[in-house]
């Protein structure tokens, strides 16, 4: 199975194109990891598996998805991500984005 380089790296903003909802890039997985039962009953667009998938904290709410990359875009609004889990994840919000959080035990 070929993969593709992905377009959208961690703690970057992004736009879902189809469900019109904001979030931040928590995860990155080169290939679609989900089982095909999952695969089946949710992605009705029958996004490419072997394309980069996405684990997103959504905007606005307490929801996290997974997402194929062709239905995201940049987020062109801007502004933080209000999520209650963007904290434990994520440095201070910065005007292009976030850092990840350094875990320190």
């Amino acid at each position: 199975m070929a993969t593709s380089q992905a377009l959208f790296s961690l703690g970057q903003l992004v736009h879902h194109k189809r469900f019109e909802y904001r979030g931040v890039i928590l995860d990155v997985d080169p290939v679609f990891q989900g089982t095909d039962e999952w695969y089946s009953q949710v992605a009705k667009s029958r996004p490419p598996k072997d394309k980069p998938w996405y684990h997103v904290i959504v905007n606005d709410g307490v929801s996290k998805t997974y997402v194929a990359e062709q239905n995201l875009e940049t987020d062109v609004v801007g502004g933080p991500i209000d999520h209650p889990e963007v904290r434990l994840w994520f440095e201070p919000f910065k005007s292009n984005g976030y850092n990840i959080r350094v875990r320190k035990n």
